[in-house]
């Protein structure tokens, strides 16, 4: 018997692609869901072992089309969502602000309005630390009452969602949770990204892009202690809550490349890897750091990164390495 029928946005992309996997094998009893609208961020080849899966179906569907939407949770009836299907990118949104609200705002409204018609469970919101702005050096890191400030367009968006999913909360009662997460980082993540880009760069000889000065400072979280929280929140937290996701890895943006330099040097892949470093003109309202309390997910739900930073570093790396040669 089926105990959940959950649907899962934006399972073809990087998050989604290892909630997805972990779903289908924990849970046998629910039946899955995935949506995705199969942009270039989103890889199926990260999911070919769930075409064996008789809990899992795909849906290749745009959250703006919103007849779409609507019909198809009128057809499912999903009993609850998990919704990470977003456009993540800054510098994109930066170039193109309007593909981020229509997908990032109203793509959410969308799922919001079929889901308040259709479904009776829970709509779990997955959202990102950049919604509260940034942080100088000194600052105590984010926690969730921490006011939005957000300075990009993409991080407006992502607010912008978060303020709707808590307004339907109130207004229509819906049964919802939040979780704001740092920067993640793991295999199945796109080559645009920042650790993918650097291993890229070191793997071809190509010089590494370092925006301004390289001292501006993340969170570093492994995927799979993400989704692993996912898990927990979609499962235990508190209805109207939100979650902060964070694992104590600040780290400098010119340290980080230095990391992984060392770990082309350890594997005698490269001889002079920092020669490839090339600062470039800083990004547009660069954010100066992130940082994440996470400690009210700790309380609450007793949980904790596990995977080290060093060890969840080297394992990417290894998995970039055999994914690049094809």
């Amino acid at each position: 018997m089926t105990e959940k029928k959950i649907l899962i946005t934006g399972d073809s992309g990087f998050i989604g692609s290892h909630l997805v996997l972990l779903f289908t094998s924990k849970y046998p009893n629910y039946e899955i869901h995935g949506l995705d609208n199969l942009t270039y961020a989103s890889n199926r080849d990260h999911l070919k072992s769930l075409a064996t899966k008789s809990n899992y179906q795909f849906h290749k569907m745009d959250i703006c089309n919103r007849e779409a939407i609507i019909n198809l949770f009128r057809f499912h009836k999903f009993t609850d969502v998990i919704h990470l299907a977003a456009e993540s990118h800054v510098d994109n949104s930066i170039e193109d602000p309007v593909l981020f609200m229509q997908t990032n705002i109203l793509g959410t409204l969308n799922l919001l309005d079929a889901f308040r018609q259709y479904s009776s469970g829970r709509f779990h919101h997955i959202s990102t630390d950049e919604v509260y702005g940034d942080l100088s050096l000194d600052e105590p890191m984010f926690d969730e009452n921490t006011a939005y400030n957000p300075s990009s367009p993409y991080s407006a968006s992502k607010a912008s969602s978060d303020h709707l999913v808590r307004a339907y909360h109130r207004t229509y009662g819906l049964n919802i949770v939040v979780t704001n997460c740092s920067n993640n980082y793991g295999p199945h993540q796109h080559l645009e990204k920042f650790i993918p880009t650097i291993i890229h760069c070191l793997s071809n000889d190509k010089h590494i892009p370092i925006y301004g000065n390289g001292r501006n400072v993340r969170d570093w979280l492994y995927v799979e202690d993400h989704v692993c929280a996912l898990d927990l929140v979609f499962h235990n937290g508190k209805n109207g809550e939100t979650y902060n996701v964070g694992s104590n890895n600040e780290l400098s943006n010119i340290n980080l490349v230095y990391k992984i330099c060392d770990i082309f040097l350890d594997k005698d892949l490269i001889k002079s890897p920092h020669s490839l470093i090339q600062f470039v003109p800083d990004r547009l309202g660069h954010d100066r750091r992130y940082a994440i309390d996470y400690s009210k997910l700790s309380t609450d739900l007793n949980w904790s990164p596990r995977v080290d930073f060093d060890q969840g570093l080297l394992i990417t790396v290894d998995w970039y390495l055999d994914y690049l040669k094809g």
